[in-house]
């Protein structure tokens, strides 16, 4: 029985929250033990509440820390009390948890470090992000296939699970801002095995993206800078990798 942490980091999402967590703790997957933990991030509104009431545990962070501090908090609470597995959702209600079996079976197998659902090899329509995040999706594909050698369909999906080694080393070092694209190249730096699952998204029913269009182009270029830096760090400066 593999215990399964799902991280789910969530900023003022006190109109998606509850269903999400919902959502989570339906799924069964053999051979798997799922908890949900919600990752309060310095929220104004009551998301800490309604998380709890949903049946998650809940770390409330005393301010706001961002995507990439919050994930963190999620992989050091899963380290500490030895989970097997972590996987990231989204609290927007994005992801459709109903494929996380899909999303798990390769890391319970033994056969990858991590997968990544990604929303452009499915034969489904779902939500496949806006045009111009699409073109920086592929971007960023053609970027980290060109670092790594590994061609990721999805390099800003949220939705991905990762096995203990992972987990060891993200608790230890995780990328801060826009993490997604940056915690994969990290990841492949280091041998990481990893694979790309078809899954389908889904539109946010409430609230709004923290990346707006005029983020858009300070986003790329921050992300961009980040990954080429990993180029002149040295692998032991990411922590523990075993």
């Amino acid at each position: 029985m593999k215990k399964t942490l799902v991280i789910i980091p969530a900023f003022n999402e006190a109109g998606n929250i509850g269903r999400t967590v919902r959502e989570v703790l339906a799924v069964v997957v053999p051979d798997t033990k799922i908890t949900a933990l919600v990752i309060d991030d310095g929220s104004s509104d009551n998301t800490a509440v309604l998380a709890h009431q949903a049946g998650a545990c809940v770390v409330p962070l005393p301010f706001n820390l961002g995507i990439g501090g919050a994930v963190q908090a999620g992989y050091r609470y899963a380290d500490e009390h030895g989970f097997d597995i972590a996987v990231q959702v989204d609290g927007d209600g994005q992801h459709d948890v109903s494929y996380l079996g899909q999303l798990l079976r390769p890391v319970i197998d033994g056969n990858v470090d991590m997968a990544i659902g990604t929303r452009f090899l499915s034969s489904q329509n779902g939500f496949r992000s806006t045009a111009l995040r699409r073109v920086g999706i592929r971007f960023f594909t053609a970027l980290i296939r060109l670092i790594t050698g590994f061609t990721a369909t999805d390099p800003t999906s949220g939705f991905r699970a990762c096995g203990r080694r992972l987990i060891r080393l993200f608790a230890s070092y995780y990328p801060s801002d826009f993490p997604e694209p940056e915690a994969l190249v990290v990841a492949r730096r280091l041998g990481a095995r990893i694979v790309d699952v078809p899954v389908v998204m889904r539109p946010r029913i409430a609230g709004k993206s923290s990346i707006g269009r005029l983020k858009s182009p300070y986003y790329m270029l921050k992300v961009t800078t980040a990954i080429l830096l990993h180029l002149l760090k040295k692998r032991k400066a990411y922590g523990i990798w075993e």
